[in-house]
């Protein structure tokens, strides 16, 4: 049975992820920065949470870890490279480690930018990717930690899954981003097309993520970069778009 992954919204725009395994019943919760929501969901579903993954250390993703663990008895798995900030970390992980829920299987990436120690996890027989704050829709994180060339590295890492990876982010940020872009490729026909579908979606109420690799490909000015400078120039302008 494939993922089931049901979307958890969060303080203002968060999205907190719940991942099911129908075949062994178990389920585990992405970047959890609000633990009351996702029992929630988890519990109207029938779905007790066995696992959390957090992507990075920040408040927004880690913050519900310790209520989750307490109600659930949940194993928390982090980036090691930030193992001292995150609370009621049981197990560090690192370029190379894996994650399992059931039968599927989840690749740890190091993609610093954002923070230092930030992961994805990268589910490849699913074509599933949990990319917290380092690849938003039409976007990418805030250099917080890291600097442009790592960031740079890291999206473009990510930019060589298949086309068709469902991109799991943590943050609803689709409208300002599909601004900023057409603002940074006024010419692209294909930025024009999805920030009026983007509109249209927030206007009803809509999530716009998941995405995928082929439309950031084909939309996100970050990926659209030539380069570390037009990376760091176009990173540098988003900062301050308004």
């Amino acid at each position: 049975m494939p993922l089931e992954i049901v979307c958890v919204p969060a303080f203002s725009d968060n999205y907190l992820w719940l991942v099911h395994d129908a075949d062994s019943g178990e389920t585990a919760v992405v970047d959890p920065g609000d633990a009351a929501p996702v029992l929630a969901v988890a519990e109207a579903r029938g779905w007790k949470i066995s696992q959390v993954w957090n992507t990075h250390w920040h408040p927004d993703h880690t913050g519900g870890n310790l209520a989750v663990k307490e109600a659930t008895g949940a194993t928390i798995s982090g980036p090691r490279r930030e193992s001292a900030k995150i609370q009621g970390l049981d197990i560090e992980l690192a370029e190379g480690d894996e994650v399992r829920l059931g039968a599927h299987k989840g690749d740890v990436c190091e993609v610093p930018g954002h923070t230092l120690g930030h992961i994805a996890l990268v589910f490849g027989e699913d074509k599933v990717a949990f990319v917290g704050d380092t690849l938003f829709a039409m976007g990418c994180g805030r250099l917080f930690e890291g600097t442009p060339e790592q960031m740079f590295n890291s999206l473009n890492r990510l930019a060589t899954l298949p086309p068709q990876t469902a991109v799991y982010c943590a943050h609803e940020y689709t409208l300002a981003n599909a601004r900023f872009a057409a603002h940074a490729e006024p010419g692209n026909a294909a930025i024009a097309a999805r920030l009026a579908e983007v509109e249209r979606a927030r206007a009803e109420g809509r999530a716009t993520v998941p995405t995928t690799i082929a439309a950031e490909l084909a939309t996100n000015p970050f990926l659209l970069a030539r380069d570390v400078a037009e990376f760091a120039e176009r990173r540098a302008a988003k900062d301050s778009f308004r």
